[in-house]
């Protein structure tokens, strides 16, 4: 997949292109769906399928008091779109003057000009521009004047028929209920980060070594808990755990900051420095304190054996 950083560095295809349009956070199921329709309706016309998603979430820009937590950071959503199949992403910059930017001048500014669109799929739902005036009727209507046909695609539901959306997936995340925020992403959500340095009381104290994932500021984190999980080092080796995500309330009275410490089965080795990716598999119970260490490593050590049952029915 082809990835170009903002629209005047785009050159548009060769015979023009299809495009869908979006934050595209989290890359769910259901977007999944609509860029299997937006490649599909390309290939029959001969175009290239192009994804406009944008450096951050806008509500970070427009409302950044009630900006959600993000599924995914931009590098692992770039990951996720190269695997749908898509041909290019444009990443549009996000920032005041492009909030300020009216529906009508973004889509003269990056769909005709920078991409030569001919077919444009989005949801059914679709906003875009400034005070979120750009609609699909919106689109519609510049399309028939700038050459290009324009899709409004019902968004996909999963078994119940409720719609998938990165909303619910954020409500599952918070709630605890990783099964089902996998169920909606079409794999375990995943936090990333490098392994940090943190008390050292996992190996010493405990006996259950753990490693300190630095999540970058912004991405969702489950509900505290512990939780099995794959821990993915370098290069895609994988790796069952056990991870703890909260606060240590055995250590610390007062609510400190949020930590994701990943203690890694059957494994012995250093792992400070090198980049982590955790996918969260099963919530096992919530986050408690101990009144000892040496109830909570006895704890730790039956979270490990049923994080292990766990992971042997997911690998």
């Amino acid at each position: 997949m082809e990835v170009v950083v903002g629209p005047q560095r785009c050159v548009p295809p060769a015979g023009g292109s299809a495009v869908t349009i979006g934050a595209y956070d989290g890359v769910h199921r259901g977007h999944q769906q609509l860029i299997a329709e937006l490649r599909s309706r390309a290939q029959e016309r001969s175009l290239a399928s192009v994804v406009v998603t944008f450096d951050r979430h806008p509500a970070t820009v427009v409302r950044p008091e009630s900006a959600p937590a993000l599924l995914t950071g931009l590098a692992h959503k770039l990951e996720l779109l190269a695997a749908t199949g898509v041909e290019r992403t444009l990443v549009v910059p996000f920032d005041r003057d492009r909030a300020d930017e009216s529906a009508e001048d973004f889509v003269l500014e990056v769909l005709v000009r920078a991409l030569d669109t001919r077919l444009v799929v989005v949801g059914a739902d679709f906003h875009f521009g400034h005070g979120r005036k750009g609609t699909v009727a919106l689109l519609g209507e510049m399309g028939a004047e700038q050459g290009f046909d324009v899709i409004g695609w019902d968004l996909a539901g999963d078994a119940g028929g409720q719609v998938i959306s990165s909303t619910r997936i954020r409500a599952l995340l918070a709630a605890g209920d990783v099964a089902g925020a996998a169920d909606l992403l079409g794999r375990p959500h995943q936090v990333r980060g490098p392994i940090a340095h943190g008390d050292a009381r996992g190996g010493t104290e405990l006996g259950m070594p753990t490693a300190n994932v630095a999540v970058e500021p912004g991405i969702a984190l489950p509900a505290d808990g512990i939780y099995a999980a794959w821990h993915e080092r370098p290069g895609g080796e994988r790796h069952p755990a056990v991870v703890s995500v909260g606060r240590r309330p055995t250590y610390y009275a007062e609510a400190g900051e949020r930590m994701v410490e990943s203690h890694l089965l059957d494994f012995a080795g250093d792992l400070y420095g090198e980049q982590a990716a955790v996918g969260f598999v099963a919530r096992m119970r919530a986050e408690q304190r101990f009144d000892t260490s040496a109830a909570l490593a006895a704890q730790m050590r039956a979270d490990a054996e049923a994080a292990r049952r766990v992971l042997a029915r997911s690998s």
